[in-house]
């Protein structure tokens, strides 16, 4: 814990840009019968019933000291979608940066033997080379940044029912334009010190 958040509490770096990484499950949800459309007095109105259209899921990357995210749509969450975001990440969102410092959980797939799985051991290598891993503990995903990313996106950007994938591309896709060209930062303030006092029950107790 106390290493992510003394990650956060670094001055922003240009050249080492800390990008919180998340995914997350949803499901694919269409109508039986048509909404009835808004009214005076009167908000839109669904059906009870629905039908589910299967899943897919996001991939959510953002720089919370300088404002931007990506969050991809895929239709699996494999060893190769995570790689293939992860060399997105490194070769064209910050084709720049000496390091990327990466803060994300620690799932089966967040290893470098899923990017040897998606790409030749040369470079496999070199993508895992350009970051700087940290990961968030067990039962503390709440540490990731990212997922104050995805609550916003859940509020702000998706219907109730997103019927099929391209709608989810397309309403996901329509958030993020509008928060990056917001340029909205997170204001992040629990920090070592805090953890220690108000999260005193978590550390080990030691014998005198």
């Amino acid at each position: 814990m106390e290493d992510v958040l003394d990650v956060y509490e670094r001055p922003e770096d240009p050249k080492r840009p800390l990008v919180c990484m998340d995914e997350s499950p949803r499901q694919l949800i269409g109508e039986i019968r048509t909404p009835l459309p808004v009214e005076p007095g009167q908000s839109e109105r669904y059906d009870s019933e629905y039908v589910r259209n299967g899943t897919c899921n996001l991939f959510m990357f953002t720089t919370p000291l300088a404002g931007w995210r990506r969050v991809e749509v895929t239709e699996r969450r494999t060893q190769k979608d995570w790689a293939e975001q992860i060399r997105q990440l490194v070769e064209e969102d910050f084709p720049d940066a000496d390091k990327i410092v990466l803060v994300m959980d620690n799932l089966n797939t967040h290893r470098p033997a899923s990017l040897y799985e998606a790409f030749e051991p040369e470079k496999a290598k070199k993508i895992w080379d350009r970051l700087e891993i940290h990961y968030t503990p067990k039962h503390g995903s709440w540490l990731n940044m990212a997922e104050i990313e995805f609550s916003g996106l859940s509020r702000q950007g998706l219907s109730d029912r997103v019927p099929d994938i391209e709608s989810m591309r397309r309403e996901v896709s329509e958030w993020v334009c509008r928060r990056n060209a917001e340029g909205g930062k997170i204001d992040w303030r629990f920090t070592t010190k805090d953890a220690r006092i108000k999260l005193k029950r978590l550390y080990p107790k030691l014998q005198h």
